[in-house]
């Protein structure tokens, strides 16, 4: 065998299943659809904590359809 290769027989190192999984879902954090008050086309989606913002957001966002910024309101 040439100095520095492994031998076929050799355990490939690899990560628990446990511990593929990564974080546990965070139900804390929700994803929301952002639609234009203005074409009414659902432009965006991101993310909102249920804790803080109970209500719904709103937010002046670019709508690409009316080529300029407008505000864009969450719906359900």
């Amino acid at each position: 065998m040439i100095a520095g290769e492994r031998s076929p027989a050799a355990p490939v190192p690899c990560a628990a299943p446990e511990e593929r999984r990564g974080m546990p879902k965070n139900d804390k954090r929700i994803k929301v659809t952002l639609a234009c008050e203005e074409c009414k086309r659902r432009n965006y989606i991101t993310m909102k904590s249920k804790i803080n913002d109970r209500e719904r957001i709103e937010m002046k966002k670019y709508c690409r359809w009316d080529k300029r910024h407008t505000l864009h309101k969450e719906t359900r």
